[in-house]
């Protein structure tokens, strides 16, 4: 834009100065004297007899109109042509368009480059795929440690058999969406692979596994507080955040649960597992499958199969509450009876008296009751039969930021204790 206001500035001055000597080039003072002969004959010319410098300076006046008029028409034209560049660049300039990939999100119609991988080099990487490097089980695979490459850099290969087209479209779609998503909260994809009886897909290692392995595992949550707690769900939400609201179409992942929120060495959350996830709008509901994982699934879409945005806000809800309580999201009370955390829990969070007595015992006493009850608040709205009675995932992500320290990504200041 700076370059063209000096270019016009540039173009008015020469105007400017066309003008000037247009004008002394055609006034009077500077025109040398009529010849005898040209003077002699206007005498006997019909008409109305001119004086002797009447002519003359009619002439000019007629000349200083016509440059005044065509240098004006010049002008208008140059400043028009300068306009529709303007609007052009304005509109293809990619610094005034930085916002597609930053604040706005991306658009998931560009397609991003992924590496491929053969089956002799995952193979090498992951030992062979021996048991001793399984680190997780999926529904169509099972997911091993490898190490690539001669500078040893640590990834996590998902082996997926290839025994029906279901596994085949969610490998897809899983590799096409990860191609095109970044964020510091959603998994990294390295690359892929791809063979007859089985596909690979190759992302980033996360040194301290699933949410839900940390939360219900040998461990049962030890190594996580309140205050890692509140980050974790702070992440997740970061995470959701910017599929609905960042990218273009949003982003319905259709598969929030702890299994598929991992965590890194420094227990950053990170969310995985995009096979189920759709975008908005590019699929008619005739082309969604129910899918899901008991116990996150919202009632709306078991019952109805309507799928919206606030689908994932139920999920998050449900992981809040595991969070919370360190229960798992469906428990057996027998060989033929199940209980949902949700329904055991709803009337005991909005009771304050009944609430500190269900929080997971790692963590109890440990928080400010204050902040336990806004939490608690926060997940019985995600977790509401009525999707419109839930909020969006923004005002969740809002609501937990103070809650998390500084250190941690949030904007709670802790006062250090006096000893």
């Amino acid at each position: 834009m700076r370059k063209i206001l000096h270019l016009l500035l540039i173009l008015k001055v020469s105007v400017l100065e066309f003008i000037i000597s247009v004008s002394a080039f055609t006034s009077p003072a500077s025109q040398p004297s009529l010849s005898p002969v040209y003077t002699s004959m206007a005498s006997f010319s019909p008409g109305i007899q001119m004086g002797k410098g009447q002519e003359h300076k009619l002439d000019a006046h007629k000349k200083l109109l016509i440059a005044l008029i065509i240098t004006s028409s010049s002008l208008g034209l140059i400043l028009l042509f300068c306009l529709c560049f303007w609007v052009y660049w304005s509109k293809k300039s990619p610094e005034n368009n930085k916002n597609s990939d930053g604040e706005s999100g991306i658009s998931l119609s560009k397609k991003g480059f992924v590496q491929s991988f053969d089956y002799k080099t995952l193979e090498k990487a992951t030992g062979g795929f021996k048991d001793s490097n399984l680190v997780g089980r999926g529904g169509f695979g099972d997911v091993y440690k490898a190490c690539l490459g001669n500078n040893n850099t640590l990834a996590a290969v998902k082996k997926i058999e290839n025994v029906c087209q279901e596994a085949k479209r969610e490998f897809q779609n899983e590799v096409d969406l990860l191609s095109k998503i970044h964020h510091p909260n959603i998994i990294s994809l390295f690359g892929y692979g791809n063979e007859i009886s089985s596909s690979f897909i190759v992302y980033e290692l996360m040194e301290n596994g699933s949410l839900d392995a940390q939360l219900h595992g040998p461990s049962r949550g030890s190594a996580l507080t309140w205050h890692m707690r509140m980050k974790i769900a702070l992440d997740t939400a970061r995470a959701v955040e910017y599929l609905h609201e960042r990218c273009r179409p949003p982003v319905i992942h259709r598969d929030i649960k702890s299994s598929n929120i991992l965590l890194d060495s420094s227990f950053n959350a990170k969310i995985s597992d995009f096979g189920l996830a759709v975008m908005v709008g590019t699929q008619g509901k005739n082309n969604i499958k129910l899918s899901g994982t008991l116990g996150y699934v919202a009632p709306e879409y078991l019952l109805d199969g309507k799928l919206t945005d606030k689908s994932d806000v139920y999920a998050f809800g449900v992981v809040l509450l595991e969070l919370l309580l360190g229960r798992r999201p469906v428990e057996k009370l027998s060989s033929v009876q199940c209980q949902s955390l949700v329904t055991w829990a709803m009337p005991q969070l909005t009771d304050r008296s009944k609430l500190p007595k269900i929080v997971d015992p790692v963590i109890k006493d440990t928080m400010d009751h204050k902040h336990l009850y806004q939490v608690a608040a926060v997940a019985v709205l995600c977790v509401q039969p009525e999707p419109s009675y839930r909020p969006l995932i923004t005002d969740v992500l809002h609501s937990l930021v103070p809650l998390v320290p500084v250190e941690l990504g949030g904007t709670l200041r802790l006062i250090p204790s006096s000893s």
